[in-house]
């Protein structure tokens, strides 16, 4: 284990240590989670004052007392698991829930080096097991759901070391920010979270999950090399003649209720996750001195697919040219709301197959826009950045690589009637292929101009190679006339190159007051609504 350097990057983030080739946890921890294991009989952890004076001992066991947890965290520890839950839903959080917990971390060395085997089986040798997976590095590794319990589980009793985690870009891990709210204002809100999470914990300690989730960095590189699609500047979109995919506009709706196994797309901020454990303000850390923009949309995704908060351990924040992409994550919850009206709302049974790693056929991509832009979302810099980000998130590599393969066909016999990359794909066959699911990436709290945001996301999913996007836009009035003005582009049968051009002309005139028109009134005939 020793010689691995996918273990050696993430060892210093995990409250394991490395002996004799083996993982393990420090004798004193161990002990403690013995204890915890056999019970409250034993452990005497009967409320959620005295759980949390258990963590913080396991913490000092672990050397991690340096390293203080948020402020307010021990009384929101309480005050969820001694006053807002119910006395039976208290019982059996502490005498089965806690327990079970205890033992899955007890598993987690063993979990993790079953781990490294098994990647080392499918994978290179040594460098595809959990890792952290750095920027302008892309690559991909596969957890069990299992592992995942038990990280989460390492996240809820706040045994992460953190010290270095935002030199390293990591957002934050441990779930103290999810509980020391519960002793501010935003008190309603937060506790509908945490009963998320907790929720969760019930289920996989009652029935323990046997797929897998993977997660993967996406780039697209700054050069146009052998590794995959390039950062395209402006004069790739306005001379691409691929043709728009088809655009349906769903007026209700929620994209992770979509039954046509499209990619869903997350309103991510850069640092994976968000404000998604906290309430998405300014980090402590030196290293996050600056403002979090807040999606909502994310924030409740990582509530009710808990799964996908393990990511926040080893994905460091994106840079422009970054997506992140995720399949498998399970469902656990139902709610209703948004916002500070989010309500969680029971169990949700998962219905979705299996795929043949064993992944729930749910693929979720992060992409974070622009927060705050105003008008430099007009600037020509910033529309090409966006929609680059959208495309690395969107693109079907299976689709690309026959692309790259039509390239140099084309090439090989002198490209005598001058084809472009565009063209000789315009035939490409979208079986098996999946669309796009997605709505207001970039507005609400991002700030972005909702109809430049959708031809953007319109733009990066037909250069993509993907078969339709379905756009569901959540009421947003600036988006009454969606439906109609993508009616009228796909009647003119427009290019990639169309529609980029006709974008980049209204952004310019945006810039010089020349417009202060919405983008579908400045381009649709007067007559046309």
């Amino acid at each position: 284990m020793e010689t691995r350097g996918d273990l050696a990057s993430i060892l210093p983030f995990l409250p394991l240590v490395l002996r004799s080739s083996s993982l393990c946890w420090p004798s004193g921890a161990l002990g403690s989670l013995k204890a915890l294991a056999l019970g409250s009989d034993v452990s005497r952890i009967r409320s959620g004052e005295v759980l949390f004076d258990a963590i913080l001992d396991l913490r000092e066991s672990l050397g991690l007392s340096s390293q203080p947890l948020a402020y307010g965290s021990a009384s929101g520890f309480s005050s969820f698991f001694d006053e807002l839950m119910s006395k039976e839903d208290s019982r059996i959080w502490f005498d089965n829930v806690v327990p079970e917990m205890a033992r899955l971390l007890l598993q987690l060395p063993s979990l993790l080096e079953s781990h490294y085997l098994k990647s080392d089986e499918l994978f290179s040798e040594g460098k595809s097991g959990i890792r952290i997976m750095g920027p302008q590095e892309p690559g991909r590794v596969f957890l069990s759901q299992e592992l995942i319990a038990a990280l989460l589980s390492c996240a809820m009793f706040c045994l992460f070391p953190t010290s270095d985690r935002g030199f390293r870009g990591l957002p934050i891990i441990n779930f103290d920010n999810l509980f020391a709210p519960l002793y501010w204002n935003e008190k309603q809100h937060q506790v509908q979270k945490v009963k998320c999470i907790v929720h969760y914990f019930e289920r996989i300690t009652s029935k323990m999950l046997t797929g897998s989730v993977s997660f993967e960095r996406k780039v697209l590189h700054v050069d146009n090399s052998d590794h995959g699609l390039a950062y395209s500047s402006t004069t790739y979109w306005r001379s691409s003649t691929t043709p728009l995919c088809p655009f349906e506009v769903f007026s209700e709706g929620l994209i992770e209720d979509q039954p046509y196994e499209a990619i869903e797309v997350d309103f991510a901020n850069e640092y994976f996750g968000g404000g998604a454990l906290g309430q998405g303000c300014v980090q402590k850390d030196k290293h996050y001195q600056h403002y979090l923009g807040i999606s909502k949309q994310e924030e409740i995704r990582f509530m009710i697919n808990p799964e996908l908060i393990v990511g926040m351990l080893f994905l460091p924040s994106m840079n422009a040219n970054e997506a992140i992409e995720i399949v498998g994550v399970e469902r656990f919850s139902s709610y209703s709301g948004y916002g500070h009206s989010f309500q969680f709302m029971g169990d949700y049974q998962d219905n979705k197959p299996y795929d043949s790693m064993g992944r729930r056929k749910t693929w979720i991509v992060a992409i974070d826009a622009l927060c705050n832009p105003r008008m430099r979302q007009y600037g020509i810099e910033y529309l090409v950045r966006e929609t680059n980000k959208a495309l690395c998130g969107f693109f079907d590599q299976s689709k690309y690589k026959c692309r790259i393969e039509d390239i140099g066909n084309s090439e090989s016999k002198g490209n005598p009637e001058g084809t472009s990359v565009s063209e000789s794909s315009q035939a490409r066959n979208f079986q098996g292929s999946r669309g796009i699911a997605t709505g207001n990436w970039g507005c609400g709290a991002f700030g972005g101009d909702p109809e430049i945001k959708s031809m953007i996301q319109w733009l990066a999913a037909s250069e993509g190679l993907r078969p339709f996007i379905h756009y569901y836009s959540f009421g947003e009035a600036a988006l009454q006339k969606l439906e109609e003005a993508t009616r009228w582009i796909l009647q003119h049968g427009w290019t990639v190159s169309d529609l980029w051009s006709m974008l980049a002309e209204y952004c310019d005139q945006r810039l010089s007051s020349k417009t202060f028109n919405g983008f579908f009134d400045w381009l649709l005939p007067c007559n046309y609504f």
